[in-house]
């Protein structure tokens, strides 16, 4: 039975002192021993939200990452530095990294590859447009994502990771997928993961939804048997962050 993981993507929001306000605010709301609960907070929150979950459940990821291990990449952060500081997660290939930052496919299994060897869990983002959705392509772009993405990662490591299927059109939009469109796609990224692996390691691979993700609909998606928890945004900058953690 794969065990459910919650994370939180902060984006581009909480200074470091309005960080760890939130992270002690949240403390006590979202104690649950049966999930994996990350906080991926920008990259300046993440020394003094670190030490302020020192002692919690709570583990800390980051938004964003480079491939390359030092040098003259200004305003980059390299795997080793997140390492060091105590990061556990990072967030790979989000929609808003693709679309605005142009990152590409090619880019992001470099970025997914130097995570691994630095110990810290990629959670890889997919998801499509509601134009390739009505075209109906979404899941062979989807598809395409994670095979490109995951090219020439081996399957042990595959095991480890968390993918996060995203619809584009239901990131901060209020729109969520229904518990059954996320399930069709979370099913077709596993299935995926079969084909390019093996049956264990799709089964031991966690996958997330996200895309306005709450309390009120928590529950109802994680029902689901593809949906192995939820990468969440705006309501993970909240007290109801408690609610999508104990979803119970």
């Amino acid at each position: 039975m794969r065990r459910k993981i919650i994370a939180g993507n902060w984006k581009m929001n909480k200074t470091p002192s309005e960080a760890v306000a939130l992270v002690n605010e949240l403390k006590d709301l979202v104690k649950n021993d049966e999930v994996d609960v990350v906080y991926c907070v920008p990259a300046i929150d993440i020394v003094p939200v670190a030490e302020a979950v020192k002692g919690t459940n709570v583990k800390i990821g980051a938004e964003n990452m480079y491939f390359e291990e030092s040098g003259a990449y200004t305003g980059e952060i390299s795997a080793a530095m997140l390492k060091d500081a105590g990061v556990e997660y990072v967030i790979i290939g989000h929609s808003e990294r693709r679309d605005y930052f142009k990152e590409d496919d090619v880019l992001l299994n470099k970025k997914v590859k130097k995570a691994i060897e630095a110990g810290i869990t990629p959670i890889l983002c997919c998801g499509e447009t509601l134009e390739q959705r009505e075209m109906g392509i979404a899941v062979d772009f989807i598809r395409l994502q994670i095979k490109s993405d995951l090219k020439d990662v081996a399957a042990a490591d595959v095991a480890k990771l968390v993918i996060a299927y995203e619809p584009i059109w239901a990131i901060g939009t209020g729109k969520t997928a229904t518990s059954e469109q996320a399930e069709e796609i979370c099913k077709a990224v596993r299935d995926c993961v079969r084909e390019m692996y093996d049956d264990d390691t799709a089964e031991k691979v966690r996958i997330q939804y996200g895309g306005s993700v709450n309390a009120g609909n928590a529950a109802e998606l994680f029902t689901k048997p593809n949906i192995d928890g939820a990468l969440v945004g705006g309501a993970s900058l909240k007290a109801d962050f408690g609610k999508i953690v104990n979803y119970k």
